[in-house]
């Protein structure tokens, strides 16, 4: 078999001129706005800043055809809303005057959300780590509640095995005997991490919790943003990428969240063990959100190279050693815990 003839194709995103995104946000909300359309960076999605005309700042969200089903994307909002109703500092979308807070315009989903500048940190202090667990608890508690309707579950019989399917089904793989070694170190990986979230509990989450997702507000708190990404799976996912570290390296950091973590929202410490698994996981889920950017747009201009042959060696080579480290690591981490 060959993967040659799968060529990327462009997806069918609709030309959204200023005048219509203003003329449909102001039709949706019943809100007059100014005449300011400002796209903003946005790899997947199409969204935009505008202006009502009391001063007060917009930010419209059009949704990738074909990314998310209608259900997934209000799994979104109504974690949100959920999050927002128990004053947890999250931005949830603006109720429309249908009285929903999803939009349709052709093929297109859309939602429009207040604008809530903020500044984001590299690290946090301790008192800041404190926070943070409190926020991320509270979130927790709220997201074990009822399980989402439509979203990716999170464990490597699940998403991930979907994920290196789809990545080897693209055809961006040219050279056989690249999809061949790229294909045995993913299911050795997925048969060796398995076992380790067997009995784990999973539940609504941001999926998605690094830096630039947690903004500061002065006078307020943190606020946690962009939850695009939100999935089923174990909590531990939502703290990891924020880490200095290792969990080895990062002790005095666990420790103070787990202490403000576990003022709203019980945590199962043996998931430190998945830490390293589910770093393997990101690793083949940003791949899998480049090919899917790829076959829609033609390109993956956030990483050069994308899809060349060295491309892939490397990704294969940082695969192994991540293999490596997990079973180098196994069981010491739920030991220390």
């Amino acid at each position: 078999m060959t993967h040659s003839e799968n060529k990327p194709h462009r997806s069918t995103f609709p030309e959204l001129g200023p005048e219509t995104i203003l003329n449909l946000v102001e039709a949706t909300l019943n809100t007059p706005c100014t005449n300011l359309c400002r796209q903003l960076n946005s790899y997947i999605n199409r969204v935009f800043e505008l202006e009502a005309t009391d001063g007060k700042g917009l930010v419209v969200k059009f949704y990738r055809p074909g990314r998310w089903s209608k259900t997934a994307l209000q799994d979104e909002h109504d974690f949100l809303l959920e999050l927002d109703k128990q004053e947890i500092p999250v931005i949830p979308p603006l109720q429309l005057v249908n009285g929903e807070t999803l939009g349709e315009h052709g093929n297109l989903f859309f939602s429009v959300f207040p604008r809530c500048g903020g500044r984001s940190y590299d690290e946090f202090n301790e008192e800041q780590w404190l926070e943070i667990g409190r926020l991320l608890g509270r979130c927790h508690a709220i997201g074990a509640v009822h399980p989402a309707k439509d979203r990716i579950t999170m464990l490597p019989t699940s998403s991930t095995e979907e994920q290196v399917r789809f990545i080897i089904e693209s055809g961006l793989i040219q050279q056989e005997e690249v999809v061949s070694r790229f294909s045995a170190i993913c299911n050795e990986l997925i048969t060796e991490i398995s076992p380790l979230f067997d009995n784990t509990q999973i539940s609504r989450i941001h999926g998605d919790c690094h830096f630039s997702n947690i903004i500061y507000r002065p006078g307020e708190s943190f606020f946690l943003i962009d939850f695009d990404d939100m999935v089923t799976g174990p909590p531990v996912q939502d703290l990891w990428m924020l880490l200095p570290g290792t969990p080895e390296e990062s002790l005095l950091e666990i420790d103070l969240f787990l202490e403000g973590y576990e003022t709203f929202h019980h945590f199962d410490k043996r998931t430190f063990r998945l830490i390293e698994p589910l770093r393997a996981m990101r690793f083949l889920h940003y791949i899998a959100w480049l090919t899917h950017q790829y076959l829609a747009d033609g390109s993956a201009p956030i990483v050069p190279g994308f899809g060349s042959k060295e491309y892939w060696e490397t990704e294969i080579a940082d695969l192994d050693d991540q293999l490596k480290r997990i079973r180098k690591d196994s069981g010491s981490l739920a030991n220390m815990f």
